[in-house]
């Protein structure tokens, strides 16, 4: 995996999560908290999920087969979107499970202690690795916010990397909260919501994780930076005049497909647009590293053809990709 897949940040996650899961497990084993049961399930859940991001990246390296000739580079995001499931079945529903058997057969808490220590070091820990996914991410960032980080990023480690430990964080205060509550008027039902408010918010995780895994692998295009590069560095003003139609498509997340339609002059030489091509693919190759896979098509530019626009979702004439 690339740098840029955030191998950093997972592995900082990955070792957090399994002191904290340990750690939740015997509180809950001293305390009998629910929601410490709920956490320590959950940092279990996170702890496999940052495996399967490591696998997965691991995967996504092996060469091209004539079986799969662009590679393997979206096995990176379908283990993002395991991840996305795991979260919600393992995490979500089983605290929301526990909440609700908590609220309905509630009791008080037995070496508060525990819970109270084991949530205070587990903050501390994911903390640790929140702000190590938050350096990760801001490399790759530039100006965006955090939610178009997130829903524009290619690659999928980074934006689960940061939710996980975003609600592993929250999900701890919420922790505490019901466990200080619970303590604070004898009532058990306060731990129970506590574990509830858990279950829901690793829920809407998921479900914002898993959309976002699944458009990419559906197939993302490449950002409009990019496709914009891409456009001026096809074009020479010579043999190149202009591009015609242009598609390009993420084949993993360091990994573009270009392909697009590109005018030259009439009366140049079947020598004079062979060499014009493989110049303009060295220009794209150079503006936009990423773009490893180029397939241009020389023809003779029509108003009228390009009129028809290559772009399902805009206008006539607009570039597809952007």
């Amino acid at each position: 995996m690339s740098a840029s897949g955030g191998t950093k940040a997972i592995v900082a996650a990955l070792g957090a999560n399994l002191a904290i899961a340990a750690a939740k497990f015997v509180a809950f084993a001293f305390s009998g908290s629910s929601s410490m049961l709920a956490e320590g399930v959950h940092s279990v859940a996170d702890s496999g999920n940052q495996g399967l991001l490591l696998l997965g990246g691991k995967k996504a390296k092996r060469a091209a087969t004539e079986e799969h000739p662009f590679g393997y580079g979206r096995e990176r995001y379908i283990y993002g979107f395991l991840v996305s499931i795991v979260l919600f079945t393992i995490g979500g529903v089983f605290a929301l499970y526990e909440g609700y058997e908590k609220i309905h057969d509630p009791h008080e808490l037995d070496n508060w202690v525990w819970p109270v220590g084991v949530l205070v070091f587990a903050i501390i820990a994911e903390g640790f690795s929140f702000r190590t996914a938050i350096k990760e991410s801001n490399e790759l960032r530039g100006k965006q916010t955090w939610p178009q980080f997130v829903r524009r990023a290619k690659a999928p480690e980074l934006p689960v990397v940061l939710l996980e430990d975003f609600g592993a964080l929250v999900g701890l205060v919420l922790a505490l909260g019901g466990v200080g509550l619970t303590l604070a008027t004898g009532n058990g039902v306060w731990d129970g919501i506590g574990t509830m408010c858990i279950g829901a918010l690793l829920v809407l995780i998921a479900l914002v994780l898993a959309a976002e895994t699944k458009s990419l692998l559906l197939g993302e295009a490449a950002g409009p930076e990019q496709v914009a590069k891409i456009r001026a560095a096809v074009a020479d003003g010579e043999t190149v005049t202009r591009v015609i139609h242009m598609r390009t498509l993420h084949l993993g997340p360091e990994e573009l497909l270009v392909a697009a339609k590109v005018a030259v002059q009439h009366d140049d030489t079947a020598k004079e647009v062979a060499d014009a091509i493989n110049a303009a693919e060295a220009r794209i190759r150079a503006a936009v590293p990423i773009a490893r896979v180029i397939y241009l098509e020389p023809d003779i530019y029509h108003e009228s053809a390009a009129a028809s626009g290559d772009n399902p979702a805009g206008p006539a004439g607009t570039v597809g990709g952007a």
